[in-house]
């Protein structure tokens, strides 16, 4: 069992660290909303992660397969993104903010449930997270030799390694927001939304012309050896 939670604390260290529209809203949140708004945030992120977990182990990898690599989701998901993005890039842009506004504000009880669904939203609409579960069960499963309890240790152990790194990573962006004007708040807002944007567009992309980017990714993947 100890082997296990060993073996799984590097990929929740990964995790933690992989960049997505997750990544850069949690970020956001903490900076401007405090510690307890980005924590609420982030558990509706894990209990997407665990909601696509129990998909991967209870469904068969064939019709996972079929799933995961259906163009509409990628383009439904990325549409979602792209949207969430837009809205909000539109609505930073009317609210200019005053010098005197507090941005950063005690959250009420009623907003924690608020940020949970919508932590849980942005993970859940984005497909590519399906996949990598998916491919972790495929890969970690048999070396777990699919046993129930090992790999309830193992993904708990990761997705436990994954808050407590995301904790820090509030902590220290929680730091910023002494030095966030008003005027930066709209700045690092607007930004957050174009990377949203960015994401969605991706998985649009993705959607649309699955051939042209996997021959893209093998070309990459040739010219690094090369160049490494």
């Amino acid at each position: 069992m100890l082997q296990d939670i060993f073996a799984a604390i590097p990929l929740g260290f990964f995790l933690a660290f992989l960049l997505g529209p997750v990544f850069f809203v949690l970020l956001e949140t903490a900076a401007i909303k405090g510690f307890r708004a980005a924590i609420s945030f982030d558990i509706g992120v894990l209990l997407a992660d665990i909601v696509f977990l129990s998909i991967a182990y209870f469904s068969t990898s064939k019709l996972l397969q079929s799933i995961k690599d259906d163009p509409a989701l990628f383009i439904f998901g990325g549409a979602v993104l792209a949207t969430y993005g837009t809205i909000t890039y539109v609505k930073e842009k009317k609210a200019i903010p005053h010098p005197d506004d507090a941005e950063v504000r005690k959250l009420k009880k009623s907003d924690v449930l608020g940020l949970m669904v919508k932590g849980f939203l942005l993970n859940f609409v984005n497909i590519g997270v399906l996949g990598f579960w998916l491919g972790l069960i495929i890969v970690f499963g048999p070396q777990l030799d699919m046993d129930a309890d090992r790999l309830l240790v193992f993904f708990s152990s990761v997705l436990i390694t994954y808050f407590v790194i995301d904790i820090f990573k509030i902590l220290l962006a929680k730091k910023l927001n002494h030095k966030l004007t008003p005027k930066r708040i709209y700045v690092f807002k607007k930004a957050i939304s174009v990377l949203i944007i960015v994401f969605g567009v991706i998985l649009i992309s993705r959607g649309l012309f699955p051939n042209e980017l996997d021959k893209l990714e093998n070309k990459v993947e040739e010219i690094m050896p090369e160049n490494s």
